[in-house]
């Protein structure tokens, strides 16, 4: 018997099953145009063994009702998606209004400290968007940051403007921050832009703290950023779905 975690991000849908204390490998897929047979035939396969369906979602009721529709006929099961609260998995919120706290941020803060649970952690998940949450070695959420995600920057740019769009057209060629085409100086800008912000936020959290925390990377577009930040980190895939895990 089994239990699948799901994480269900803006753009893409990652789970794995955890079995006798032991998560598998994740796996994940752009969910755009998702219905019910999706999450049926790719997340649930053929059901066997899933006992409990654990969910932190983002994703919104229309998508969330797919997979509870799938769930619910493949494994005659109703989900359980997890809500943001004040205290939850040995992490306590900071925010004013806990609730106002995305689920996927706190359940990924769980997973940092589960991991790491004598040291303050910050959490970078890039993807639609990227944000910065700071966990201290107790547990205590000391709040966070959301800026848009690095394709997000690009296509802003791309929609709000016409110069830029019009000179923005073919192949992007550029490894370093000055760039020698406007696409890559776009798509470069916004990756240099986001690892800075990584940089400042480690220098504030150690100034706060006292030390440097462990800072962990993650989501689907942490790649775009990786190679450019300076502090020392780790890559950490599945925090999400290491922090529903921990919720067993």
């Amino acid at each position: 018997m089994s239990i699948l975690v799901v994480d269900i991000g803006n753009t893409r849908v990652k789970w794995a099953r955890v079995a006798h204390g032991h998560l598998h490998r994740q796996r994940a897929a752009v969910h755009a145009g998702w219905r019910v047979e999706d999450f049926a035939r790719l997340v649930l396969g053929r059901g066997r063994g899933i006992e409990r369906v654990i969910v932190a979602s983002v994703a919104g009721a229309r998508l969330e009702g797919r997979l509870a529709s799938a769930a619910r006929r493949v494994c005659g099961l109703d989900p359980e998606f997890v809500t943001a609260a004040r205290r939850l998995g040995g992490v306590r919120s900071a925010y004013t209004q806990p609730w106002r706290l995305g689920v996927d941020r706190l359940v990924g803060a769980i997973g940092a400290h589960h991991l790491a649970p004598r040291r303050a952690v910050c959490v970078v998940d890039v993807g639609t968007a990227m944000t910065i949450d700071l966990v201290d070695a107790h547990g205590r959420h000391l709040g966070g940051a959301i800026v848009p995600g690095p394709h997000l920057m690009v296509e802003s740019l791309l929609r709000k403007t016409s110069g830029i769009r019009r000179r923005s057209v073919g192949r992007s060629w550029g490894r370093t921050l000055f760039a020698r085409d406007t696409r890559a100086a776009i798509e470069l800008g916004a990756r240099y832009a986001l690892a800075a912000l990584v940089e400042r936020a480690v220098g504030e959290a150690g100034r706060a703290l006292g030390r440097p925390p462990l800072v962990l990377l993650t989501g689907g577009a942490a790649g775009a950023i990786d190679s450019l930040i300076r502090s020392g980190h780790s890559n950490v895939p599945d925090l999400v779905l290491r922090g529903l895990a921990a919720l067993i």
